[in-house]
Formats: C-alpha cells, structure tokens, sequence
C-alpha cells in the first residue's frame, strides 16, 4: 500500500529546467511559515543535537566565511533532524564592541557629529538602530543561504536576558576573587582610546631601524651600546639588562648607568631573557613600554615609568624639551638630540614585526592602565583554576578536537596564559557593574541600589560613580553555550527543558583562528559557571582564501559575497561593488583592472545549492582553502544533472506500475522481476549510505561531498540510468515493473540523502518523486527519515556483474575510439568468453557501445583483421574493415605497456626486502598483477603475429 500523505503541498509539476532563484524564494518562505526549524523539546527521545551558530558581528553582512562556516553547520543540523533527533541550531549576533562602535561612529564623522557631541545615550540610540539594521541585513542573508537555525530562538549578546547573565556572572567571579581591578600592561590603541585584544592586533613585517645607543656607566669609566627598535621610550628606561653568562659584561653587574638624556640613573642587571647573539647582547629596559620588559621589571622588581599620554605623546615623566611631542616626532627628536651629544653610535636597517591595530591601522602601544581582569590560573576553591578545568576536560576527552591535531595548539596557549583583559574604554557593551566611592572604593554589584546598600554595610554613604568602561566583546561571547539557553543564577536547581537537553551542544563548527579567543574562554566560563562542558566536539575548519591562496580583502579586491555567488553580478556592478570607499584612485584603478580580467562577463547565478555544495567540498584538513569559482560551475552542473535524471525517471514512473500495490515492499517475487542492474544500485546505494554516514562522524565534509556527487553522477546517472533504458524496452513486464520502482526508490532515497547539502533542489524534486515511490511519509523531505545502509541489500555478485559490464564496455567504447568509429554508426561486435555472462550483458553492451548487435561465438574468427580488445577472459572484436598500419600501431602500444608493467612487478617481486616486510596479502595482489599481465600478453601477441601476416 501506498504511504499515507501527511498535510502534504499541493500536487507539482516539474518545470522543464533547473531555475534556482525560483525555487529557493518559494520554499524558504514556506518551512520557516511551518515552524520545521523549531527546536525538538521531547525529552522522552535518547538523542540530542545542539550547534551554536558562532554570532555574527552586526557590523554590516556576511562575508564568505560566514557562508562556509554556516553551510557546514545547516548540512549537520539538517542531517540529524532527519534521523528524529532532538535538534537544535542557535543563532544569534553579537554586539561586538569595537568593531560596530567605529562603524557608527564613522557615519557620525561623515555628518561633522562625534559621539562627545551627542554624549554617551543619544549616542547608544544611534549605535542601536544600526544594530536593527545590520542585524536584519544578516539574518536575510542567512535565510537566502538556506540555513534552518530556530529562529524563534534567536538571541543578541545585548539582550536583556544574555545582559542580566553578563551581570550576574561579572558580579560572582568578583567575589569568588577571579577578577580584579589592577594597573598592568596592555594593548593599547592611542585612536580608539582603548584596551584591545590580541586578536585585534595585526603584527606586520615592516622595515625599520636598529639604533646602537650609548648609555655611559655613572663612574664614567666607560659605556655601555645598547640596539633598541624604539629609542623615543629609552625615556621610560628603569635598567639595562645582560645575559647572566655573557662573559663581556659580568664584571658591571650591579653597577649604574646615566640615562643618556635624562639624567637618571638606572642598575645593570642580568636576565636570561636577553639573546646573547642579539645586537650588542645589552639592552635597555622599559616596563611601562614593552610586555617582555614589563615581566622583567616584576622578576628585579624595577620601578615602572610611563612615558606616554593614552594619546601617544610624551607625558610630564620626560624632560620638558620633549613634553607633548607625537611619539614618532620624539624619536626623530630623541636620536637626534643622542647625534648631537656624541652617543649614538650607528644606525642599522632591521626588519621587524610592528603591532597594528586591525581597525585602524595605527600601532599599537603597550600601555600602563587600570584595567579590569580575570584571573586565568588562580586556584580556587575546588583545588584548580579557570585555565586548568579547561585543560582537563580536554585531557580526559570529554571535549575532542576535529582534526585531533588543534588540541595541541588549545593545550600551548592555556599552558601559557596570561590573566584575561576585559575592560575596555568604549560606551558600546556590557557596563561593567562597578560602582566608585569618592575616596576610590569599589563595589561591585548587580545594581545601583546593592551597590550603595554594599558601599553602606562598609560605612560609606557617600555618592557613585559608575565605572564608565565596558567589557570585552569576547566576555559575553563566552558565556554563549548557556546564556543562549536561559540560564539562571541557582542553576542546576532551576532550569529549563532546552537547557537540560542541549547542554552541552553537541559541536562547535569555528575556524582556527579563534580557538583562543573563543573555543578556550568558553570552555573556561561554561566548566567554572555550570559545572558542565559547553560542547562535546570542537570542529575545526580553515579559512576561505582566493583562488591563490591569499587572504579575501577589500584592499586587494578579492572579496567575494556569497549573496552574488547565489544571484549573480554583472561586471560593472562588480566593480562598483569592490571599488566603492576606496580612496586611493591607483589602488581602485588596479582592483578595476583585476576584476575585468578574472570577471570579463561578471559572475553567472549559481544558486545557493551549488554554492553550498561547492563550500563543503572545499571542507578539508587544513589551514586554507582555495575558492575556485569555477567548482561552483561544476556543482551548478551537478544539479543540473540531478534534475534531468529525475526529469527521466518522473518521464518513466509518473502514472506507471511500479509494483507497490501488487505486494509489501522489498519482498516481491512474482510480480516484480529485479535484474542484476536493479540489484546492483541499490547494493551500491547501502555501501554509499554507510561511507557517508561515516564522513558525518568523522566531520570531513569533503569526502561527504564526493560520495554523493559520485554516487549521483556517476553510478546512478552515468549508468544505472543508461542500463534502465536497456531494461524498460525489453518488454518484460515484471521487469519493466522492477526497473520503473528501482528508478523511483532509488532517486527518493537520493533526495534523502543529498538535502542537508542541497536543500532547495532536494525538497523540489523530493515533492514529485516521493509520492512516485510510495515514499511521501511526512509533508517536507527534510522531516523524512534520513537513509540508513541496510547490510542485507549489499549485493557482491550483482556489484561484480556490473563491474565486469563496465570493463566489456570501457573496451567496446575504447575500440570504437581508436579506430574512429563515427558514433552515429553502429557496428556489430563479436565476444567470446563465458557465454552464459556474455548472453546476460549483451543488450546493455549493444546500448553502451552503440552497437548494431552483440554476437556471442565461442571463437573469434583467426583470419579477420579487425580490432580486437582484452578483458580478463573476454575477447572482443569490432566487424569493421580496418587500417592494418593503425591496428599494429596500436597492438604494439599496449604490448610495449604491458611488457613494462611484467618488468615493473616482477623487480617488485625480486626484491627480498619488499617481500619479506610487505602485508601478505600486498604481496599477493602484486603476484596475481604480474599473472594477469603475463596472461594479456600471451593474447595479443599471438593477435599481432596474425596482423603481420595478413
């Protein structure tokens, strides 16, 4: 009996063509209007999946990252609501502080207002209706990526939920001692006025100096050369430092220095972080200035002096000449006050790393500041530190990295870490909860009224101010895998049915780059706060890169937007689009030119199922991929293919028997007669489903990509398809019957298949075929039932007919070639062999190799000079009058071949080394090569002794 069809759409045709833009603006609409992105809450069921989306900046739209990233996580979340699992994709966006806070204020600049002339709340309001608006712009983009998140669920790092988490979490983590306010060195943007992180850093290569500085002892007896990169901050020096066994300068340790300008005088110390072979091996010390002199000066226990303005001038610490200077005009001053006074001693060019801030260019200084920390590797209460519960848990296994290899990159940076900087000097964020007396006290509390109730148990009743700062974006990111799933303070004692399911999610899909800045401090809060892992798996992919190689940037010109991947660009929107805010005439002049020659006519519609195929082919092991537009052509040909076999199968089955009402599925005999052909695909099918439910496990979405494309394009299209049509004009019924279901099963189970990756093209064939082949169980292919290899459906002898077909046919079709047989013109064929296997295979030999007719002899004739080709035990021979040179030619070609190929095994086989050390069962394959070759050669040479003759 035919399925029951549940709240089925309305009956479809299928258009004549593939129109991408067509059916992905209907069907999208209509799974979001039916609720199936929604999170499964059945807690009755075993399994549960959770995947958080990484959150968007909302500082504009999403670049191809995004599209990767996103097609990866939509194909795993389809995958597993198709096996009935408890599924669930979190979206959201982040706030992202700095980032969206320049781009506001960039369009106030464009107006002639800075934010100090609105003040800090018109300002928020401002800084709020872009986040309306780019917000809205990504989601958009999202749903034209096909993506299915719940996006009744959808969350922003400012929300008031997520904010009250922010607070609460701030406020216990400050009691429990785990985050401080201190003065200490930190990445310092003299722009932005603010602390940044070291992923905002950008370390350039850039060709600079080494300045050779001479810094008399205070006795004058002599002095000593110190090379510095930075001579305007030898103002801030507290010493000057040597290695410990440097032979040259250990009689001065323990002696003075006059600081050359200032007069000061400043210890010689020893310390093993000097290089010896560095320079002069002397170097000056400036903690204030530098974060490797900053430790230094905690090991000697060395006065620190700031020398610079948060604006990057030289404060009151510095003589007077130099008060108020620029930073980089006091170098010239500094070295060329040092010339002037007889100690500079030579000037090298050196190439050093220079530290820029990635949003505005300008380099970043490291600067002495109150800020506000957690500390990363305190022991706490239960024994262990921040730092050390996400070590562990990562040792025990309870979170696995995808390549295992990123685990050791996770271990080097919490091995190492540094106490976590999370204030930063903006009006965009989370307000850190921090209230000030006016003698400096401070009060960390919810509010402002437990602010002054605290600030009154302590006998201060005077007024507050809170701190203006705000935390790092990274703070609230962090706390994603709980605050998203409406976590409460007195967790796990309250809780709710998607927290208890969906912590820990099940993976997270990132790329390399943030597996600090991310991954690590999610583990971190997630394991201190909830006592739980925050996900079970860390997938781990590159990052998208031109055809090249190199980084997509908007100064380079190779930016590419997934949105015109999908809908298409003409050439000179093209260029529009990549020169528009470019102020540097030359650089758009030769980004225009680089796009006319890698664009001359634009880039064609490919439509978001080939984009998404196209990017999770490229998900492979490594660092970088390489986007090559020209795959999304061929996968843009891969659907197309795919529409047109279905086209044929609907042409074959729509209205026909396929046998579904004569008996129970899978278990007719009488009625349904299927062939060596109808067992063979569908025994390649059991062995396509396992090696891809496998590549799921394993995360290596580009062996998931190949198996279906091979699967589809090659055996079922290519072939399959192909030996059908041998089947459905034999005029055996039962068969007839067999081939039309096998057609229809086997296309509906590769619907199934292929939707988490192509999931427009799948629903839109999937609503035709399915009711065809019975298999119309839910409303929506990506409600049905993901398919599962069923073991009793593998087929060996079937697998080996059609192996063996192929081969006859592979040399048919070879036959025809070299000979140059025009494919309009059929030709007969003679075979000898296994007649019973050769009687089988013969129609679907004349089809493949477009034959007049395949005739079965038990010899081939001796005396004719036709072609003839080799295939194990099977000799075939084209009836075709033939150029007698030509056939030679091509007979003492492949003697020659195999000639080489006997010499290669039988060296192979002669070796002891390689016999005695290679598997058995290596060595036999090789044995049994060797035997087949020498058993080729013994046809044809007989073959090529009768052509000389004739």
């Amino acid at each position: 009996m035919r399925a029951p069809e549940i709240d089925q759409f309305p009956a479809m045709e299928l258009a004549k063509s593939y129109e991408p833009a067509d059916i992905e603006s209907r069907w999208y609409p209509e799974w979001e209007a039916r609720g199936y992105f929604g999170a499964g809450l059945d807690t009755a069921k075993a399994e549960a999946f959770c995947i958080l989306l990484p959150p968007p900046n909302v500082t504009g739209t999403l670049h191809m990252g995004h599209g990767f990233n996103q097609a990866i996580m939509d194909a795993l979340t389809r995958y597993h609501r198709m096996r009935g699992d408890n599924t669930l994709w979190q979206p959201g966006t982040d706030h992202a502080g700095i980032a969206t806070q320049i781009v506001v204020e960039r369009q106030l600049d464009g107006q002639g207002v800075s934010r100090h002339d609105l003040g800090r709340e018109k300002f928020l309001e401002k800084v709020w209706q872009w986040k309306e608006f780019s917000g809205s712009t990504i989601t958009r983009q999202m749903r034209r990526l096909g993506t299915s998140p719940d996006w009744s669920r959808e969350r922003f790092t400012m929300d008031a939920g997520l904010s009250k988490t922010v607070t609460e979490t701030f406020v216990r983590l400050y009691r429990e001692g785990l985050i401080y306010r201190g003065k200490r060195l930190v990445n310092w943007d003299p722009v932005l006025q603010t602390a940044v992180s070291d992923l905002e850093v950008v370390q350039e290569e850039e060709q600079g100096y080494l300045w050779h500085i001479r810094y008399p002892l205070a006795d004058g007896s002599a002095t000593l050369t110190v090379a510095t990169t930075r001579p305007e901050t030898m103002l801030g020096d507290t010493a000057v430092m040597v290695h410990p066994e440097d032979e040259r300068y250990r009689h001065l340790l323990g002696k003075m220095v006059r600081l050359p300008l200032c007069g000061r005088e400043i210890p010689i110390i020893a310390d093993a972080y000097v290089d010896l072979a560095f320079g002069t091996g002397c170097v000056k010390v400036t903690p204030a200035h530098d974060f490797n002199d900053y430790a230094v000066a905690q090991r000697h226990k060395l006065p620190m002096i700031p020398i610079l303005t948060l604006d990057a001038r030289i404060n009151d610490n510095a003589p007077a000449c130099y008060q108020g200077m620029d930073r980089f005009d006091a170098r010239r001053q500094v070295v060329a006050d040092l010339e002037q006074e007889g100690l500079l001693d030579k000037v090298e060019p050196h190439t050093l790393k220079v530290p820029r801030g990635d949003r505005t260019g300008v380099v970043i200084e490291p600067m002495l500041t109150d800020q506000w920390f957690v500390a990363m590797s305190k022991v706490t209460a239960d024994g262990t530190s921040i730092a050390g519960k996400a070590l562990s848990c990562v040792a025990a296994g309870e979170i696995r990295f995808f390549p295992e290899n990123w685990v050791n990159t996770y271990n080097q940076w919490l091995n190492n870490i540094q106490d976590w900087c999370i204030s930063r000097q903006l009006w965009w964020g989370h307000q850190i909860p921090a209230w000030y007396g006016e003698g400096g006290q401070t009060f960390v509390a919810h509010d402002e009224a437990e602010a002054h109730a605290e600030a009154a148990a302590q006998g201060y009743n005077g007024p507050l101010m809170r701190d203006p700062d705000v935390l790092d974006t990274w703070y609230s990111s962090a706390l994603w895998p709980f605050s998203t799933l409406d976590w409460t303070p007195d967790y796990p004692r309250t809780s709710n049915p998607a927290l208890d399911l969906y912590l820990p999610s099940t993976v997270l899909v990132t790329g390399f780059d943030i597996i600090f800045f991310w991954v690590a401090r999610m583990v971190m809060m997630t394991r201190h706060l909830t006592g739980k892992i925050p996900f079970r798996h860390v997938y781990v992919h590159g990052l998208i890169r031109d055809a090249e190689g190199q980084k997509m940037s908007k100064s380079k010109g190779n930016v590419l937007d997934p949105i015109d991947l999908i809908d298409g660009i003409g050439l000179d929107a093209l260029i529009d689009k990549r020169t528009s805010g470019l102020m540097n005439p030359k650089q758009a002049e030769q980004i225009e030119k680089r796009t006319r020659h890698e664009f001359p006519a634009g880039i064609p519609a490919f439509g978001t199922d080939a984009l998404r195929f196209t990017f999770l082919s490229l998900a492979s092991p490594g660092r970088d991929i390489k986007f090559d537009l020209s795959r999304c052509e061929g996968y843009r040909n891969f659907c197309n293919k795919l529409w047109n076999a279905s086209r044929f199968v609907l042409m074959h089955t729509a209205g026909q028997d396929l046998g579904l009402d004569a008996c129970a599925p899978d278990t007719c005999s009488s009625a349904l007669s299927f062939s060596f052909a109808d067992r063979w695909i569908v025994s390649k099918l059991q062995r396509s489903e396992a090696e891809i439910a496998q590549h799921y496990a394993d995360y290596r979405f580009d062996l998931l990509a190949r198996a279906i494309y091979e699967f589809v394009w090659d055996e079922f299209c290519d072939w399959y398809v192909e030996l059908s049509k041998v089947q459905l004009q034999s005029g055996d019924e039962p068969q007839v019957r067999a081939t039309r279901r096998t057609l229809a099963r086997v296309l509906e189970a590769v619907l199934r298949l292929a939707h988490p990756l192509l999931p427009f093209i799948t629903e839109e064939l999937w609503q035709v075929v399915a009711p065809i082949a019975g298999r119309k169980t839910h409303d929506s292919v990506m409600l049905a039932a993901y398919p599962e290899a069923q073991a009793e459906k593998i087929d060996p002898d079937s697998e080996a007919s059609v192996q063996q077909l192929k081969h006859l046919a592979y040399a048919g079709r070879n036959l025809r070639g070299e000979m140059n047989v025009s494919p309009a013109l059929r030709v007969p064929l003679l075979a000898s062999g296994n007649s019973e296997l050769l009687q089988g295979l013969a129609p679907y030999l004349k089809a493949l190799c477009k034959l007049s007719e395949v005739q079965v002899v038990d010899e081939l004739p001796t005396d004719a000079s036709a072609p003839i080709a080799i295939v194990g035990e099977t000799r075939l021979m084209l009836q075709i009058q033939i150029d007698l040179a030509v056939e030679g030619e091509r007979l003492d070609k492949e003697i020659a071949r195999l000639q080489g190929e006997v010499g290669k095994a039988r060296t192979k086989l002669s070796n002891e080394s390689f016999v005695a050390r290679a598997p058995a069962a290596v060595v036999a394959q090789e044995r049994k090569r060797l035997d087949d070759f020498i058993a080729t050669l013994g046809k044809l040479e007989p073959q090529r002794e009768r052509l000389k003759r004739s």
